[in-house]
């Protein structure tokens, strides 16, 4: 499934990826965008190769400094979206997405 693909395509580029590091990474017809911080936070944005590369950065970094600040830093490692409540993830997700031009 898509989400299957998102989650271990998400969890190897992270692994992969060094602390303290930002990098794009192309996944079949898809540009992973994966921001690790220095504390071990980590983010993935997954878009197509027309979504810009800054925006997706900006994203990241919104993302995760709102998350460390809400979310104890003890929950991260074995956190999940069953175990941790960050209800302002949708609302980023609906601001950042793209919509189609009006006619």
């Amino acid at each position: 499934s898509v989400q299957e693909f998102m989650t271990f395509t998400s969890q190897l580029i992270v692994e992969r990826s060094e602390l303290g590091s930002r990098a794009s990474v192309k996944e079949q017809e898809y540009l992973c965008h994966v921001y690790v911080r220095n504390d071990g936070l980590a983010g993935v944005v997954i878009g197509d190769n027309e979504y810009p590369q800054r925006v997706c950065f900006t994203l990241l970094d919104k993302v995760l400094d709102e998350f460390s600040r809400q979310v104890s830093k003890i929950d991260w490692p074995s956190g999940s979206p069953a175990t941790i409540s960050y209800a302002a993830l949708d609302g980023y997700l609906i601001k950042y997405q793209v919509r189609p031009a009006r006619r």
